[in-house]
């Protein structure tokens, strides 16, 4: 992290005016009391931007709350987990609706202010007889418990995933704070996550909206774990002004720190999706470089990172190269073989498309730890694109061969 951004305690409430609540309703499973139905309100008037899912089947919750985005600035989200309300038909919209009126009335808002999240199981209703008599209870306990509320937004998350920052603005300091799920079906553009910031900072609409993808694509854009794309993505940036500094433009003065800030936020969590990938053990950074333009290097970049193969043989502690050369040969960017060098955690592994003289034991070493990173150099230009991916492990094939049916009995 740059030295003029700060990490800050308070996570997503750090910034000033803004405030959430989190409830159990038992949405997943009524016998089990866990945190699953969370609030996120700006006490002040917002401007926002989002990012949704590219999956062409999208959820109830995304199409809703992408069409109250066009017509009006957010001023609370509210967010379940335990269901995804995906592929549920007319009710599910009906639901989405119905969750977002609720919360509009709790909150004294437009229904189009508010943005409605669910993740979890798809193709299954959900229980509103169980979610919207809780609403109102919900924003009846508003608070600053932001780390309530990233439990909330959990499901095969291991552990809640939350980050606040400062950085100066002008004379002023301006802080943003966020909160994140995902673990698996991870896979740009973008992973099965879901993220809200919040900031007070003063921001346009054009910079909130061109800074907010501008983070997407550096972060969440280059994640993956196993090459799947959700229908429920989404990444939801709100700024309510607060800060008191001189609104930023598009390009203006404190553009550039605020957009180094907000993508750090995002890499930041990024990368914590990617390391609680569904039982995976390593955090891999896959790093091309000389590729023949930033296109072919994003190419080959994906291509490694979604290898099975390399994946597995990653999980054996396995330095095996020709595995990543193979998918460098297949992903459709401009290769020449007798000059790609490949690294391994800095270490030598291969050299002008043939077996380095670097022993196999320092080379079993290099990956054998829980992050280390994948240098490709295709000497053939200029280009370079950096993702992060994971490993695959024998538990997460047996976590995702049950994870349905035991959701189904619930």
């Amino acid at each position: 992290m740059s030295k003029k951004i700060k990490e800050i305690e308070g996570g997503i409430c750090a910034p000033q005016g803004f405030q959430v609540a989190a409830i159990s309703c038992g949405i997943k499973n009524p016998a089990v009391e866990r945190l699953d139905l969370a609030l996120i309100y700006s006490e002040f008037p917002t401007v926002g931007s989002a990012v949704y899912t590219q999956n062409q089947v999208c959820a109830a919750p995304v199409r809703l709350s992408s069409s109250n985005l066009k017509s009006s600035e957010p001023r609370a989200i509210l967010v379940n987990s335990g269901n995804a309300n995906a592929c549920t038909g007319h009710t599910g919209m009906v639901n989405a609706r119905a969750m977002s009126t609720a919360a509009s009335k709790a909150l004294g808002l437009k229904q189009r202010e508010i943005q409605v999240c669910s993740t979890g199981i798809i193709g299954v209703q959900m229980p509103m007889d169980r979610i919207e008599p809780r609403i109102a209870e919900l924003a009846g306990s508003l608070g600053t418990d932001g780390d309530a509320a990233a439990r909330a937004i959990m499901t095969s998350d291991t552990f809640p995933k939350s980050i606040a920052v400062s950085v100066k603005i002008g004379d002023q300091k301006v802080r943003i704070g966020a909160i994140a799920k995902g673990a698996g079906m991870i896979n740009p553009h973008m992973a099965t996550m879901l993220c809200f910031v919040t900031t007070d900072a003063a921001v346009s609409k054009a910079e909130i909206t061109a800074a907010t993808r501008e983070a997407v694509d550096v972060s969440f854009n280059r994640i993956t774990v196993d090459g799947d794309m959700s229908t429920n993505d989404t990444v939801i940036v709100m700024a309510n002004g607060q800060a008191g500094n001189k609104t930023i433009t598009r390009g203006g003065a404190g553009s550039a720190e605020f957009r180094e800030a907000l993508g750090q936020v995002m890499l930041c969590l990024a990368k914590r999706i990617v390391a609680d990938g569904e039982r995976v053990t390593k955090l891999v950074e896959v790093i091309v470089r000389g590729a023949a333009s930033n296109l072919d290097a994003e190419r080959v970049a994906r291509a490694v990172a979604n290898s099975k193969l390399v994946k597995c043989s990653w999980n054996g502690n396995d330095p095996n190269w020709g595995r990543i050369i193979h998918a460098v040969g297949y992903s459709g960017a401009r290769v020449k073989e007798e000059m790609v060098n490949i690294h391994l955690n800095g270490v030598l592994a291969a050299q002008n498309g043939l077996a380095a003289p670097t022993a196999i034991e320092k080379l079993s070493e290099a990956v054998s730890g829980p992050e280390f990173t994948v240098g490709i150099d295709l000497n053939i230009g200029r280009g370079e694109f950096t993702i992060y991916t994971s490993d695959l492990s024998p538990e997460y094939v047996l976590f995702n061969r049950e994870e349905y049916s035991l959701n189904r009995k619930k």
